[in-house]
């Protein structure tokens, strides 16, 4: 069984940010949206949702064995082994992994479901396929 962040309807998204913030106070007791592992915005009049779909890319960058799929099939980061090199930073399609200056590490998005119990229009769920 896999577990990743899915969108229901993107147009319904109010682009409130509070999926942002969720995130970034969870991963970096910050209120800088920036450091979020979702990010909102908009393309030529149309919302975007921008968030890791669990693709690996980011594991096959990481030449210290870092970044690896659990049993979820959630590609999770062991910060013991991040040796800051930011290779999986630059892997990323979606530009989700997220590098907050001072950090040890970066961050990326482990299906946790914070931003999911934020959303006030439900936009986002956690889908789980086999």
């Amino acid at each position: 069984m896999s577990k990743k962040l899915a969108v229901t309807d993107k147009s319904a998204c109010m682009t409130c940010l509070t999926c942002e913030l969720a995130c970034a106070q969870a991963f970096y007791k910050n209120t800088d949206i920036r450091l979020s592992c979702i990010q909102i915005g908009e393309k030529s009049g149309k919302t975007q949702i921008s968030f890791c779909v669990q693709c690996g890319k980011c594991a096959k960058a990481c030449e210290q064995g870092a970044i690896a799929e659990n049993k979820n099939g959630v590609f999770m980061l062991d910060k013991k082994k991040c040796v800051d090199c930011g290779k999986c930073v630059e892997a990323c399609p979606f530009q989700v992994i997220v590098k907050a200056e001072g950090a040890a590490s970066p961050s990326k998005c482990i299906a946790c479901g914070i931003c999911v119990r934020a959303c006030p229009a439900e936009v986002l769920y956690i889908k789980e396929a086999s």
